[in-house]
């Protein structure tokens, strides 16, 4: 699997450790490219970097599109059922949610049967940025299209779907 950098593309989640060699020397990677693991890595950290070119001027990492995607299509869900949904743990969500709070795209509500509880929902500012957002997704998910074809996107969602739910068949 060759490896091919954005020079747009700014990573800052990505541990320098995972970027390509910069001298000429030529890598063996043993078996890693015969890896399943391995491949799906180095193809998400590709997929992060073009994420975090296009969303640079929204200032927004995954973690916070994927949040305030849930709280758009879930006005009012509390934030434990946000994080469970999203597989992210508490004392990280809460740190997520401050910050957008702090931004001023999120809201922490009472919630209705359960006041010790906080339900979230988009202020006027995140549902107008959300809009945006989404459209910056779309231009992500069209050059990944392009590069791979719809109809190996379409197959790898399948794929790769059975994979994620891996660990329900096995309990």
């Amino acid at each position: 699997m060759a490896w091919t950098a954005t020079k747009r593309a700014r990573g800052a989640d990505i541990a320098e450790a995972e970027s390509p060699p910069t001298d000429a020397s030529v890598i063996d990677y043993g078996p890693l490219n015969r890896r399943l693991g391995y491949v799906l890595r180095r193809a998400q950290i590709a997929v992060f970097r073009d994420f975090f070119a296009e969303f640079e001027p929204f200032d927004i990492r995954p973690g916070q599109y994927s949040i305030l995607t849930i709280i758009e299509s879930n006005p009012g869900l509390k934030q434990t059922e946000v994080s469970e949904a999203l597989g992210i743990k508490r004392a990280n969500f809460v740190a997520m949610i401050d910050e957008l709070e702090g931004r001023g795209l999120v809201r922490r509500d009472a919630a209705p049967n359960d006041r010790r509880s906080n339900a979230l929902v988009l202020t006027d500012a995140g549902r107008r940025l959300i809009g945006q957002l989404h459209e910056a997704a779309d231009r992500h998910e069209g050059r990944i299209a392009a590069l791979m074809g719809s109809d190996a996107v379409a197959s790898l969602f399948d794929r790769l779907g059975k994979l994620a739910r891996m660990d329900d068949s096995s309990s």
